[in-house]
């Protein structure tokens, strides 16, 4: 009898340890705590991820979507990761928005003549347009003034600076609603925090059989003169040209090299940015250093021997700034694989020193799973985990039920830098440079090796 019932209590004990892995898995922190020290070590002494940016920010340039630059960021990309020894290389094709900014300026003309510096929006129109300026704060004092005070003008949207998301909806809905009231042209107050004079450039949104009207950006000083000469009572008018246009989609692609799992290969932790940028600056900040981090995080696994479990694949998306085209190509080129994605991780919020991570999807269980991830980072600050975070070439990922991480960095001066002029290499910092990719190599790792899958 007592025999029989220590079989029983043994043969209980040794299912509920096969049934609940969990239970008695060894945790992040002793597990992987070596490791993640090294890659740390590694990463904060790396040389080779500055080498990478400083050729895409100098040799190359800005590349916005069409352009030459964007062809030989993408041959260049390529051959990079080959050099770097990553496995299947690819660069799957994309139809990309090939916009063309042309000449074009704004001037003050009465009550007195001054230039004002402005960047024309990204998908605006062309044209050569004097008329009077209205000025509103709002799309409700938009309507209110309607078609009547509207037509044949050029409106000014002038509301106070609160954040990207809130100003920066004027840049991007601003055009097509005042040319809906038969606006001329429109000029914005620039979405990012003032620079010295400099304006902030962007992509407006035009649906297929809506007019495109010239739009443009002003910086903080031009801005603040216009609305000195409105505030006189006189007649503001304003000369406005822009010879842009909108050609046939061009031929673009994105860039993706692998680390292939050595058990479970066929599942995927990816990471990336955006490898176009506008025509102004370099895109050193965005996204120059997020696909160059990203790159670096599996040079830098690769240089230590590190190779996981599951597959870390990183991927230069196309045509972000103004098509999304990378993104959705992505997705679409997945089809029903999709479902091996563990994770999908973006940085594309400058390189700043780096906090952590915005997590989207999977629920409790895996904020739970990517903060005892995060721990591991904490010698350099950076493994905090928040919920909602991902990016716009993960969205279509995302949308399909994939689990989304948006890198977050203390965001203290991005706006500044982006969609401007002064977005340059200078501007990115080597040892926050190299905490981010430290993070991305830690995150990466852990998430591609540990036993079971995230959120499982």
């Amino acid at each position: 009898m007592e025999k029989s019932l220590t079989y029983k209590l043994m043969r209980t004990l040794l299912l509920f340890i096969l049934l609940a892995p969990c239970a008695f898995s060894q945790p992040v922190e002793e597990k992987y705590g070596d490791v993640a020290a090294r890659i740390i070590s590694a990463a904060m002494k790396d040389e080779g991820g500055m080498a990478k940016l400083a050729y895409l920010c100098d040799r190359i340039g800005a590349r916005l979507s069409g352009s030459p630059a964007a062809a030989k960021a993408v041959a260049w990309s390529a051959e990079t990761m080959k050099k770097a020894g990553l496995e299947n290389v690819q660069t799957p094709p994309v139809k990309v928005v090939h916009w063309v900014r042309g000449r074009e300026g704004v001037e003050l003309v009465q009550p007195f003549a001054q230039p004002l510096h402005a960047f024309g929006l990204g998908m605006a129109g062309a044209g050569d347009v004097t008329a009077e300026v209205v000025a509103v704060k709002s799309f409700e004092e938009l309507e209110q003034l309607g078609r009547a005070k509207v037509e044949g003008k050029i409106v000014l949207f002038h509301p106070p600076w609160v954040n990207y998301g809130v100003t920066g909806a004027f840049r991007r809905l601003g055009p097509a609603r005042a040319a809906k009231l038969g606006a001329r042209a429109v000029l914005i107050r620039s979405a990012g925090i003032p620079q010295q004079n400099t304006p902030h450039t962007g992509t407006t949104d035009v649906q297929p059989g809506q007019t495109s009207i010239p739009a443009a950006a002003l910086s903080e000083e031009s801005l603040g003169l216009l609305e000195r000469a409105l505030k006189s009572g006189e007649k503001v008018v304003v000369h406005q040209y822009s010879s842009a246009k909108t050609l046939p989609d061009a031929d673009g692609a994105n860039v993706m090299g692998e680390i292939r799992g050595s058990e479970k290969p066929d599942e995927i932790v990816v990471l990336g940015g955006h490898l176009d940028s506008w025509d102004v600056g370099q895109g050193a900040q965005d996204d120059g250093s997020g696909v160059i981090a990203s790159l670096q995080a599996l040079v830098i696994l690769k240089e230590l021997g590190l190779r996981p479990k599951r597959t870390i694949r990183v991927v230069f998306w196309a045509n972000e700034e103004n098509g999304t085209r990378g993104g959705i190509a992505y997705r679409q080129m997945l089809g029903d694989a999709i479902k091996n994605h563990v994770i999908a991780i973006e940085m594309d919020g400058g390189a700043e020193k780096p906090v952590g991570l915005g997590v989207s999807g999977g629920g409790p269980k895996v904020v739970e799973q990517m903060t005892a991830i995060g721990k591991l980072l904490q010698p350099i600050g950076a493994g905090e985990i928040s919920n909602r975070g991902g990016g716009t070439d993960i969205g279509p990922l995302m949308r399909d039920g994939v689990i989304g991480a948006g890198v977050r960095t203390g965001g203290v001066r991005y706006f500044e830098w982006h969609h401007t002029a002064a977005d340059t290499l200078d501007k990115v910092n080597l040892e926050d440079f190299r905490k981010n990719i430290a993070q991305l190599a830690v995150f990466a790792y852990v998430l591609a090796d540990m036993d079971m899958r995230l959120g499982q």
